[in-house]
């Protein structure tokens, strides 16, 4: 998986409220059938966090501990709607190409 996939899918689960990694994990599983490597998991966290898309639930929670709970901010709500209107662009003309009418 893609580390941008991995990102969209933790935001997409982090917007219906805050969670630790070992939740966020088990719900992209229930979402997508698949479960994130932890290295792909802690790095989409770092880097959504570095990005100010998400942050600790808890503001004295430590960075290095591994069982905080983070939450998406506002500009990771307003990143992640930009990127899902784009992907429904993207979905909408593929699925024109191949005959099926859009939902």
């Amino acid at each position: 998986m893609h580390s941008n996939d991995a990102q969209m899918l933790v935001l997409t689960v982090l917007a219906d409220g805050p969670l630790h990694g070992y939740a966020i994990n088990t719900a992209i599983e229930e979402l997508t059938g698949r479960k994130l490597g932890p290295g792909s998991l802690y790095g989409a966290l770092s880097r959504l966090e570095a990005r100010e898309l998400i942050r600790p639930a808890d503001e004295a929670a430590e960075p290095q501990e591994r069982h905080r709970t983070v939450q998406i901010t506002d500009t990771g709500r307003d990143q992640l709607r930009a990127e899902l209107q784009q992907m429904a662009r993207i979905s909408a003309a593929g699925l024109r190409a191949l005959g099926i009418t859009p939902a």
